[in-house]
């Protein structure tokens, strides 16, 4: 073969995998988003952003990209809202312990017994009092897009609850939450602030007693492992906090912006099918695990309670008064 039929050969090469370069560019998706948040996998919030992810490249026919980050990836939730501050995290889904710290005010949706139930909260959340809040985060470089349910919280324990005095002493893990620390420490307990990669094993050395958050998290974890009692005391409703850096908002166009509107608003209504369906299951699972499941009277734990709002700081009155009328 002569030199030309080499060159030519070559330049023919050359141009094929430019093409398919340029194919792969074309395919490519022209907006990513990193979304991280602190749940396993088979958690209803994962199962919600999955969703999203799917609805996002639906609707902008494959031009938006979510990725996943499950499992803290993307660090503790307190340093994924700092990462949204900074743009170094697209989005994330949290829980509120964290949040007091970026907005104080959130801490009303924290009170111990606020909410009736879950169809109260959605009402709440929805309504003027949470995407007040939700605004609210603006302030911090943040666009607060939904509230999502991590669910209704109750304890773990190694030794039965049947009254208020057993929680005399109690070493238990909270979040970093001075709403909740408050609470625990008028039912006698004495709470301890713990970033949640640490419980596990601090349960199984004994460093805690007892934990508290909700059935669907009490089971992904596999607290079954190192602990033997779920009481159902539904003290307080967690919910999960959506938000994307004001850094990545900024760069999609509006149109883009809108679609990713609407795909939450159907992925909000999703994660709380899938949170109300797996409670449900998992409750009897943790009981097939081995858990022993007990209801508590908790009229001693509100009464002593009753009063958090009060000597909190930051809890606004007027959205107490809001949450509570959209109970009656």
């Amino acid at each position: 073969m002569g030199r030309r039929h080499i060159m030519k050969g070559a330049i023919s090469l050359f141009s094929g995998l430019a093409l398919l370069a340029l194919g792969a560019q074309a395919d490519a998706a022209d907006y990513v988003i990193k979304a991280g948040h602190g749940t396993q996998t088979t958690h209803p919030t994962h199962l919600a952003l999955v969703k999203f992810a799917e609805l996002m490249d639906q609707k902008t026919n494959g031009a938006v990209k979510v990725e996943i980050y499950p499992d803290r990836q993307l660090g503790e939730e307190r340093e994924m809202v700092e990462g949204l501050q900074l743009g170094s995290v697209d989005m994330a889904v949290v829980s509120t312990g964290p949040l007091l710290a970026f907005v104080p005010q959130i801490g009303v949706i924290d009170l111990p017994f606020v909410f009736k139930d879950s169809a109260h909260a959605y009402k709440v959340l929805d309504g003027e009092v949470g995407q007040s809040l939700l605004q609210k985060m603006s302030a911090k470089g943040i666009v607060g897009m939904a509230w999502w349910e991590n669910g209704w919280r109750h304890l773990t324990t190694k030794k039965p609850i049947h009254e208020l005095s057993d929680m005399k002493g109690m070493k238990l893990r909270t979040m970093q939450n001075p709403v909740h620390i408050a609470a625990f420490k008028e039912v006698g307990a004495s709470p301890i602030p713990m970033a949640w990669g640490e419980v596990f094993t601090s349960l199984g050395q004994g460093v805690i007693d007892a934990q508290e958050n909700p059935i669907t998290i009490i089971y992904s974890n596999s607290l079954w492992e190192v602990q033997k009692y779920v009481t159902l005391t539904g003290h307080v409703y967690g919910p999960h906090a959506v938000m994307v850096s004001e850094t990545a908002w900024s760069r999609l166009p509006a149109d883009i912006q809108g679609k990713m509107r609407e795909a939450m608003t159907e992925s909000t209504r999703y994660q709380r099918e899938q949170s109300q369906r797996l409670e449900a299951e998992q409750l009897v699972k943790l009981q097939e695990k081995g858990m022993v499941i007990e209801k508590v009277d908790t009229t001693p734990f509100r009464t002593a309670t009753a009063h958090i709002a009060e000597t909190s700081k930051n809890i606004d009155p007027a959205m107490l008064k809001a949450i509570r009328a959209a109970g009656e």
